[in-house]
């Protein structure tokens, strides 16, 4: 009797000890590291991008490149023609692509890295470059960027400072010329200036839109999105 009970009692041991194991092993996660940014390649920053196969008088196909990066399933590169700010989001496997894009036009461009497991992502850096068109000397600037205030940003009435980037090709902008208003077509120039910031008055209560019409050494100009923002 004694021996059979030492029986049961070796069982139930080995028994527990399976399903203190089977517990351990059931509440075991799997941690992913996160994806990285990637390192963008070609088209260059800020450049004139030559190298595309011209295929017809307005377009050519350019093939866009950046690093791998790790932890990676996918990548999301998005373009964005800069002139009506349409933008085009391709998913791949791969670390190239090539793209139908317009002559004469500039682009912005950005990859997001997607995560094996999970939604985790990570953006890389966003480049600017001008799909070259039929050849010559100069170039419009890049449209203009905001700064601050950001896009539906609220601010107290009295006086605000518009601030914005710009970048040219050519390295040749001469001006800026600020639009502000309360129609979300802003017409009413505030000023032109060299730098890029500029002081304003806004009212309370009111919705105001601003754009940036910038304009190179050779009379070039290009024209921003329409900005706009709340006052309190």
């Amino acid at each position: 009797m004694g021996r059979f009970k030492k029986i049961v009692v070796f069982f139930l041991l080995i028994g527990g000890l399976a399903i203190s194991c089977s517990e351990k092993e059931s509440t075991t996660e799997v941690i992913m590291d996160s994806p990285t940014a990637a390192m963008l390649i070609f088209p260059d920053k800020n450049t004139e991008c030559n190298e595309g196969v011209i295929v017809s008088k307005t377009e050519t196909d350019v093939l866009f490149k950046w690093g791998e990066t790790a932890n990676t399933s996918a990548y999301r590169i998005t373009i964005t023609n800069l002139n009506d700010a349409t933008s085009r989001a391709i998913r791949t496997t791969k670390n190239e692509f090539l793209v139908r894009s317009l002559r004469g036009t500039p682009y912005s461009w950005v990859v997001k890295s997607e995560a094996i497991i999970g939604d985790e992502t990570a953006d890389s850096e966003t480049w600017k470059f001008y799909n070259a068109g039929l050849p010559e000397e100069s170039h419009p600037p890049f449209p203009a960027e905001v700064i601050s205030p950001q896009i539906g940003m609220r601010l107290d009435p009295g006086e605000i400072v518009l601030q914005w980037e710009a970048s040219d090709i050519d390295n040749d902008i001469a001006f800026y010329t600020i639009l502000l208003d309360t129609s979300n077509s802003p017409e009413t120039v505030i000023g032109a200036t060299g730098t890029n910031r500029v002081k304003a008055t806004v009212a309370s209560g009111l919705i105001y839109y601003w754009k940036v019409i910038t304009t190179d050494a050779l009379g070039n100009v290009s024209y921003s999105q329409t900005f706009q923002f709340r006052v309190n």
